[in-house]
């Protein structure tokens, strides 16, 4: 393993490290915990006694810029993600926030809601003038990023997170890697036609559900060539809502030693005694036995910038502060019209005309599935219908090799169709894996056209649709920003044609 240049190594804090690393703890605890004992709860409190005293934090601009909050009441998190190095922080350069998130913490609500904000939204910055939102971090630092944001959204923000990148890859290997479904291949190595000569961050993932770890999850999270601002930060919301099923609370707390010390170097927050660290996780505990629910922030992109318009900023910061939960898992129930058809029932399902906005698929798809067939032990199922416009891209599918947490190897394959939308991508995956997590607690199950399905909701979006058949699994995802409508999801899924 190389060492890690000096340039990108953290300073060795001896005082502070701690507490910052609680905090950041605590920050994968909103996302993954489901319950925990009070005396796992004394125990925290003993970690932190022992290193608060030198602890340092965020400035008393910070605390000044936040919101007073009843200690037992709803709270606000804002998290700021960074890649300043060691270089940035000891020449003072500026450095603008790759990410910037919200995190609601209420359990009267029904959900837990998280929401990125575009770092090219354009808003006015206090005492600056107009200019994307990320500027307010190189300008004033968490700070100013409080109060624009707060200014924008007109919300009360209770702390403040601050988190250089660093950490977040050597956190993910720390807690053993997360499974993601990647859309498409994610290459880049800054020559043409590429990258083009810029300066773009090098990157190569490819696509298919896998599991991703370090400095893959940094760089499928930040990537942002040939996208757009939105589709990024439904990608990070993805990748985050993802870690928090699959980690749970014994593996954060048996291990919470090793995670303080990454935390702790890399994060920096206001918090610092132990009764607002202690208020804050029994908020975090009982705001967890909620889902989490992704807003998406409803951003139009043009030129340089991020707008939002101030209909859909209220009713958006309305969706955050009222989050709702998702549809909840429902019995598997067959009807009268959902009853086994016939032979002429299920021929004359097949012959139905399809939604708005979707046509039958060329041969194109037909040709790869056979391609691929040849290279994998079960069936190939693929699309006969797509999206109008949408194009198949043969280089970005593949078939592979996936491994569970075990080690035990399956097979998988991925089909990647593009639609016309930059950055929007949809697909077909197959896989020998009878159980990955991705497939864990459907929202709905339903009987269409002689199969059953199960079906995964993001708020009232189709997310993704399974079946199964024989000893495989397999799905068709929608893009990262569900623009593919439920009816035309479902109409894919019904109509899907196999090889073998």
């Amino acid at each position: 393993m190389s060492a890690t240049p000096d340039d990108d190594r953290p300073p060795r804090l001896a005082f502070g490290m701690y507490k910052r690393f609680l905090l950041g703890a605590l920050v994968v605890v909103l996302a993954s915990a489901a319950t925990v004992s009070t005396a796992a709860l004394l125990e925290i409190k003993d970690d932190g006694d022992i290193f608060f005293k030198n602890s340092t934090g965020l400035g008393r601009e910070v605390k000044g810029a936040l919101d007073g909050v009843d200690p037992g009441g709803p709270q606000t998190i804002l998290l700021l993600g960074s890649d300043q190095r060691y270089i940035d922080i000891k020449q003072k350069n500026p450095v603008r926030s790759d990410t910037i998130i919200l995190l609601r913490l209420d359990p009267s609500k029904g959900a837990t809601s998280v929401m990125s904000i575009p770092r090219d939204l354009k808003v006015a910055i206090p005492g600056h003038g107009t200019d994307k939102i990320n500027a307010a971090y190189a300008i004033g630092g968490p700070a100013l990023s409080v109060k624009t944001i707060r200014n924008l959204l007109h919300i009360p923000i209770t702390h403040v997170v601050n988190i250089n990148f660093g950490g977040f890859r050597r956190a993910v290997d720390r807690l053993g890697c997360v499974y993601t479904d990647v859309d498409r291949r994610y290459f880049n190595d800054n020559s043409p036609p590429f990258g083009g000569g810029g300066d773009y961050a090098t990157i190569d993932v490819k696509a298919g559900y896998q599991k991703l770890c370090g400095q893959d999850a940094l760089d499928f999270v930040r990537y942002r060539h040939f996208d757009t601002d939105l589709v990024r930060a439904a990608r990070q919301q993805q990748f985050l809502a993802d870690a928090k099923d699959q980690i749970g609370v014994g593996k954060l707390f048996s291990d919470r030693k090793a995670l303080l010390k990454i935390f702790g170097r890399y994060t920096q927050t206001d918090i610092s005694s132990d009764s607002a660290i202690l208020r804050l996780l029994k908020l975090a505990f009982e705001s967890a036995q909620k889902p989490v629910q992704e807003v998406r922030f409803p951003g139009d992109i043009g030129g340089d910038y991020v707008t939002v318009t101030p209909e859909n900023l209220a009713a958006v910061t309305k969706r955050f502060m009222n989050a709702e939960a998702s549809k909840k898992p429902a019995a598997a129930t067959t009807t009268t019209a959902e009853k086994r058809p016939s032979k002429k029932s299920k021929s004359s399902a097949r012959s139905t005309a399809l939604p708005p906005g979707m046509i039958k698929a060329g041969t194109g798809a037909e040709d790869e599935a056979v391609r691929l067939a040849t290279k994998l032990p079960f069936s190939v199922y693929y699309p006969t219908t797509a999206i109008a416009g949408a194009q198949l891209l043969p280089d970005h599918s593949r078939a592979y090799d996936i491994y569970d947490r075990g080690g035990h190897k399956y097979r998988a394959y991925r089909m990647v169709i593009k639609t016309e939308d930059l950055g929007q991508y949809y697909g077909v995956q197959g896989t020998s894996w009878g159980a990955p997590p991705i497939l864990d607690n459907p929202s709905e199950r339903r009987r269409m056209a002689g199969r059953t399905y199960q079906l995964f909701y993001d708020g009232s979006r189709l997310r993704l649709v399974s079946w199964r058949s024989g000893k495989a699994v397999y799905w068709i995802s929608n893009t990262l920003l569900s623009s593919i409508g439920n009816k035309q999801m479902l109409a894919m899924a019904r109509s899907v044609g196999r090889i073998r």
